[in-house]
């Protein structure tokens, strides 16, 4: 999916919001200055959320409940974590069982990674165009893409 702009990769992300089911991990990988967050923000804006989200860089969870948002939601940014044994500290298994989960730089998980998360992939391409791409286990199959 060819995402002209900034506003195209928010844009993205309210169309997931949606699709968004209590238990589901969708995880956003890319280079630094790839859209992840601007993705982030979409899903949130989308699910009700009235301000802009911050990025949760330093945080490394900021979390969303009911009524700010129409489904709980974590946004989890892993840049700086060091060695996936700290992922277990962050309590992300607890937020399924009535929320979502955005995972910036999932790659920092290792194999701890839930087989059925949807995987996107946000790479440059010339300019402010970015490259939405994906990886989509048989959960998603009937959800994403948004038809």
């Amino acid at each position: 999916m060819i995402l002209s702009d900034a506003s195209a990769t928010a844009a993205a992300g309210a169309a997931l919001a949606p699709l968004l089911r209590p238990g589901d991990v969708v995880t956003l990988s890319g280079d630094l200055g790839a859209g992840k967050t601007t993705f982030a923000r979409g899903v949130l804006a989308a699910l009700g959320l009235a301000e802009e989200a911050p990025s949760p860089t330093f945080a490394i969870v900021q979390t969303y409940v009911r009524p700010e948002v129409r489904l709980p939601i974590a946004h989890v940014d892993l840049y700086r974590i060091r060695h996936p044994d700290e992922i277990e500290e962050l309590g992300l298994d607890d937020m399924l069982d009535e929320g979502a989960v955005l995972i910036e730089w999932p790659e920092r998980m290792g194999a701890r990674l839930w087989p059925s998360a949807l995987r996107l992939h946000l790479a440059t391409d010339a300019g402010d165009v970015r490259r939405l791409t994906w990886h989509r286990p048989a959960a998603w199959e009937a959800r994403w893409p948004p038809r």
